[in-house]
């Protein structure tokens, strides 16, 4: 049970640092100069990536460009 609870948030840990760089990467480099659609690096993004991976990158940038509209 505790091995499971400690992969599960290593698991967890390992998904958020990486969406969080995938962001700051995409922020920094594809989206230069385009303020109106940089996603924050704040705790909801650490969050929703941590618990999502990659599709929640992708679900936070799709809002943007919702919101965008």
């Amino acid at each position: 049970m505790e091995n499971k609870l400690a992969s599960t948030v290593v698991n967890f840990i390992v998904r958020a640092v990486i969406g969080m760089g995938l962001i700051y990467l995409i922020n920094q480099y594809l989206l230069h100069g385009n303020n109106t659609l940089s996603v924050g690096l704040n705790l909801v993004s650490f969050l929703t990536t941590g618990s999502l991976g990659i599709p929640g990158v992708c679900l936070l940038y799709g809002i943007l460009i919702y919101q965008s509209l």
